[in-house]
């Protein structure tokens, strides 16, 4: 009997010993979402007040801070380039042929009407790197098993204070994440509708995102390709490219 109990109090203890913390979870989450380069073509379908309409674009992405994208569809917009590099971004529009700094309050504005802004792009993407975690509960969300996070701010100039996360248990993917102000208030949503395994990570090939200060039904966002870890040539990653 003693045998037997010992037994079972061990299972126990190692069983509350292999549960991950919330940082080792926030560090998964990160892990699956980060490379060392992406490349990825994509839509955004943006349902405004006045109807909806679908912007293409395709994305070079190095590490956590340099990025190009070049919109490719619809014709208005077809040229439209932005660069990220570092702390700074650019964008260029070939209407104007011109090449403007965006920075200030210019971060706040949205990027091609969406419900996205430049500053959602300038964000640090490392969650564990700006957040500390904790976990507060667990739920079902799209028949998967999920861990609800609570997220808060190390530091004070985050556009977003504090976030939470519906994580999967076992794909290590957030389901659905609301994004809130230093005051509390809530002020964007994110929905994944469909996940899928793609060069062995878990990707979300379409959300929605919603600005809830915003008219309209939110952007969805569809994936339609995405390379990871495929080498991006430095011409690309370069001021000179918003010209090319």
């Amino acid at each position: 009997m003693k045998k037997t109990m010992l037994f079972v109090m061990m299972m126990f203890t190692t069983s509350i010993f292999a549960q991950p913390t919330a940082d080792e979870i926030l560090k998964k989450v990160d892990d699956n979402l980060l490379s060392a380069s992406q490349i990825v073509t994509s839509k955004m379908i943006i349902h405004g007040r006045r109807g909806s309409r679908t912007v293409e674009a395709k994305s070079w992405q190095k590490g956590t801070d340099d990025s190009f994208t070049e919109y490719l569809a619809p014709a208005r917009e077809k040229g439209t380039k932005m660069l990220k590099l570092g702390e700074q971004l650019w964008t260029y529009t070939p209407s104007t042929d011109r090449t403007i700094l965006i920075s200030g309050h210019m971060l706040r504005q949205s990027v091609m009407g969406s419900d996205l802004s430049y500053e959602d792009m300038m964000e640090d993407p490392v969650l564990h790197n700006v957040y500390n975690a904790k976990i507060v509960g667990e739920e079902k969300i799209l028949d998967r098993s999920v861990l609800l996070m609570e997220l808060k701010s190390k530091k004070d100039d985050l556009a977003y204070d504090s976030r939470k996360l519906w994580v999967d248990k076992e794909r290590f993917i957030p389901l659905k994440e609301e994004l809130y102000a230093k005051s509390g208030k809530l002020l964007k949503q994110v929905e994944i509708h469909e996940v899928k395994k793609i060069e062995g990570r878990w990707v979300a090939t379409s959300l929605t995102y919603k600005d809830v200060l915003k008219d309209g039904d939110g952007t969805q966002m569809e994936i339609e390709t995405i390379e990871f870890n495929k080498t991006i040539p430095d011409y690309i990653l370069s001021k000179a490219s918003l010209r090319r």
